[in-house]
This record gives structure tokens, sequence and C-alpha cells, in this order.
């Protein structure tokens, strides 16, 4: 690290250089090494949320769902596509009408807009909460206290959805489980990468998206399994666990040390520092480090983004990244269900998809460029997205669906490296709030993929995929104008970050 060796004197370092004090970084490392099991448990812990929150984004796959349904007498035709074309007495459902909010509410001939409307409030809800409640983790809450009162919040109001008693009062639920679990991502990946060093950051981000995959295949294997139940069954057997574990949360997770120092609350930092590590025996007294100029409350951390052009071109970039990947990967799965395939088996088959994508993540990370790995994944997105529907090109199902898991597959790949080089672009005091605005951007993608989905259903997918593929394409296109980071230091505060990219810029003028 650069700043944890004494300085130069003055005829061997810039001015620039010389009166800047240790980094955070560089000071964390010294304490308590690269990584060690402390920091793992404490890294598992928090990225276990990510299992909860792929539950509630989900979970309306199934109890959404519109069932099966068979004739019951000779004036019923089961060649017709809509139950809306045939007397009531002529039909009925394969299963219970418990089973899905569609058949117990009776909600087969409401349209698309009425059916899905949970779904959309859940995602409005997810933008409207990341807005709001995405720099408080860089303010006055923390990390720590954000992910116990998000998955909280998300715990009583999943439980509170299993009574709804009818469409609206279910779609607000829905709203509001949303709203709170928006910061969940970004307070767990923020604050469990921020417990090690810079070795095993890439590394211990991933983790969370390995929980986040198990959540995902949890739900095909809990909706099989109770396949007969009611479908407040889910809510239940997916709200007490949260529930659960947001205590598990409040009492055996630590904040962050590096946004305790950034806060001015040393003393709490230290203290942290020997409760992950109590092996540490050197001495703080003559310790110092570099404090932010400026007060941090509720918005002034989106304010500084916006107001520093490195900072706001850095965000602009990943966000208009983010977009384009986030339109695939909520849009595929939604296009996937037009497909003849078993739900369950569908479900199981997308979710499957994700783990070789963690997987790479995981074990590569550490030796891919940010910045051109994107720009692979997102172009290799774009292109098989498109190929699966072109005319010709795809004379069997099996390529077809094989180009689209592959265009999913980059997709989510592409994901996992966004999130990791969106913590390495921006420093400590507004990390979770750069970290959140891109989560939105992600989610906003997703907010169009519905409508692309169903527009897709009636020229099979041409629109929707020829769209997704497009979309990612270009918004891959950004990351060009990004710094890599690969192997570089994580900085704490503003100035610090402005330093660095000074001494790039000076270090690339003198190269050239």
């Amino acid at each position: 690290m650069g700043y944890s060796t004494p300085l130069l004197s003055e005829s061997s370092e810039p001015p620039l250089l010389q009166k800047h004090l240790p980094s955070l970084d560089s000071t964390i490392e010294l304490c308590l090494g690269d990584f060690g099991w402390a920091q793992f448990l404490q890294a598992i812990i928090v990225s276990f949320s990510w299992f909860f929150d792929a539950q509630q984004t989900f979970i309306t796959v199934f109890t959404d769902a519109e069932p099966n349904w068979h004739c019951t007498s000779s004036s019923c035709n089961s060649s017709f596509s809509s139950l809306c074309q045939l007397p009531n007495s002529s039909w009925d459902w394969d299963r219970p009408k418990h089973v899905s909010i569609i058949s117990e509410w009776a909600l087969e001939c409401s349209g698309s807009f009425i059916t899905g409307l949970p779904a959309s409030s859940f995602f409005i809800g997810c933008l409207i909460g990341g807005l709001v409640l995405s720099t408080l983790a860089d303010s006055s809450l923390g990390r720590k206290k954000m992910l116990f009162l998000s998955c909280l919040m998300m715990s009583f109001t999943t439980l509170l959805t299993a009574f709804s008693t009818n469409i609206w009062i279910y779609s607000f639920l829905r709203f509001v489980t949303g709203f709170g679990r928006a910061t969940i991502g970004t307070s767990a990946l923020v604050l469990s990468t921020e417990l090690v060093g810079k070795r095993w950051r890439g590394q211990v981000g991933i983790v969370g998206f390995f929980c986040f995959t198990l959540g995902f295949l949890s739900l095909p294997a809990i909706a099989y399994t109770h396949q007969s139940h009611s479908w407040r069954t889910l809510y239940f057997l997916t709200s007490i666990p949260t529930l659960f574990y947001s205590i598990l949360v409040h009492f055996l997770v630590r904040e962050s040390p590096r946004w305790l120092f950034v806060r001015g609350r040393k003393e709490d930092a230290i203290s942290t520092l020997k409760c992950i590590s109590p092996s540490i025996t050197m001495s703080f007294s003559s310790l110092s480090f570099e404090q932010e100029t400026w007060n941090v409350d509720l918005y002034s951390a989106i304010g500084v983004l916006v107001k520093r052009k490195w900072a706001f071109r850095r965000l602009c970039a990943v966000m208009g990244t983010g977009f384009g990947i986030g339109m695939v990967y909520y849009g595929m799965p939604l296009a996937l269900g037009s497909l003849d395939f078993n739900l369950y088996l569908s479900v199981t088959l997308n979710a499957l998809s994700e783990l070789p994508a963690s997987l790479v993540a995981f074990f590569l990370i550490g030796k891919l460029n940010r910045r051109s790995s994107l720009l692979v994944f997102t172009i290799l997105s774009g292109v098989c997205s498109i190929l699966s529907v072109l005319k010709g090109f795809n004379p069997w199902a099996e390529l077809q669906i094989g180009l689209e898991l592959v265009s999913f597959f980059s997709a989510c790949s592409a994901f996992n490296v966004l999130l990791i080089f969106t913590i390495e672009l921006f420093p400590t005091c507004v990390r979770n709030s750069a970290l959140s605005m891109v989560r939105q951007a992600v989610v906003l993608g997703g907010v169009f993929s519905p409508m692309l989905a169903a527009a897709g259903r009636a020229n099979g997918g041409v629109v929707s995929y020829g769209v997704f593929g497009v979309v990612v394409g270009v918004c891959g296109l950004f990351v060009v104008c990004l710094p890599e980071t690969r192997g570089r230091g994580i900085c704490d505060t503003m100035d610090e970050e402005e330093h660095k990219e000074t001494a790039n810029c000076i270090a690339v003028g003198l190269v050239v």
C-alpha cells in the first residue's frame, strides 16, 4: 500500500501526496491481515441476507402463477386459450383454488395489469426504497443497523402478506416489502467487503451472490414440496426464518470499522477491530486518519457524487451499464415463463444458471480486469440474446434455450463484476450510496422487462430478446470510460480518491 510506508523527502515526493495521511485500508490490513476466521464468519453471516432477499424477489413466480385447468363438461373445449371464453361451470382448476392468488381471488379474467400489479408494486417499492434509504447506511444508521432494519421490515411485511384478503392489500404489502428490502443487498455487500483487505475483497463479495443463488434455488424446492398448500404457506415459510436471521444480525454482526472511522468514532472502530481479531497487540494511540471535510447527512452523499466531476462520470457509467444488465437479468426469467416447460423445472434451471456465474466470479475475480471483463460479458449476452430469436439460425428448440442460458449466464456474471467494480470505484464515505444507485439502475432496467416479455409472446420473443440484446450490448460500452481497479487499494474519503485520480493522471501524462 502506498500510504503505509514513510513519506519521502520533499525532493522525491510531489507536494500533493506528501501530506496525505495513511489510508484506512492500509491500516486495517496492518491490524487484521488480509483475511481471518473472525472476518470469514462475519462475512458469511452478513452475506446470508442475500438468501432471503432472493426469496422475496422471485416468490411471486409461484404465488401469482395461473394454475392449469381442465374441462368438466361437454360444453368445454380445451382448445380455447382463454378461460374467459368458457362458462364457469364447464371447467375447473387442476389443483385447489388456494394454491395461487389468481385462482383464489378469481383473477383469471382481470387482465395483465391487475394480475401483474403485485410484482410491479414490489419493484416500484424497491426503486423508491432505494432512493429514500440508500444514504442512511452512509450517514446516520451505518451498515449494520441498515441491514438489521431492512431484514426486520421485510420479514414482518412478508408475514403480513400471508393475511391479505384481496389483490389491493396484497399489492400494497408487496410494495412495502420491496421498499424495506431495497438496501439489503448493498448494505450486506458493503459491510462484508469493508471487513477485509483488498486481496480477498472480491471473493468475499461473491459469497453474497452464492447466497442469492441458493435463495433462488430454495423457492422451487419449497413450492414443489408444498404445491397442494395455500400460496400463503410460502410467505409463512420465508418470513419466519428471516425474522430469526434479523435477530442474529443484531447480536452477532459488528459494524464496519471503516465507516466508524470515517464518522469520527475512532474508539468504536478500534473496539470493533479488536473484537474481530482479539490477537491484535499494536497500539492505536499514534494512528491518525484522514477525516472527511464535508458533513454527511441524509442526501449529501449523493450531492457530493454529483458535484465532483470524476465521481459523477463514474456514477453515470456504472448506472448506464447496470440499466442494460438489469433489463436482461430480470427479463430473461420472465420471458422463459412463456415456454412450454414445467414451472418448477424452468425456475430451477434459471436459478442454476446463476451458480456457474457466481463460481466464475468467485475463483477468477482476483484475476479478471473489471473493465474488460464487463465489456466481454455484456457483448456476449447481447449477441446470444439476439441470436436466440433470429429466424433460421436456431432450427432446434434446444439451441434456442442454450443461447438464452448463455445470455443469462453472461448477464449474471456481468452483474457480479459490476457490483465489485462499483465498490472499488468509490470511497468509503459514499460507497453504499453509489452502490445503491447502481442497484436502482439495475431495478429500473427490470421495470421495463415485463412489458417487453409480454410484447414478445406474440412473435416468438423477437421483440423481447431483440431489445434485451441491443440494450445490454450498447450499455456495456459505458465501461470504457472507467479506470481499472483490479489490485488497487480502496480509499475512504473523497479527497483521498481525488488525490489518487490526480496522481494517476499525472503518471499517465509523464508516460506519454
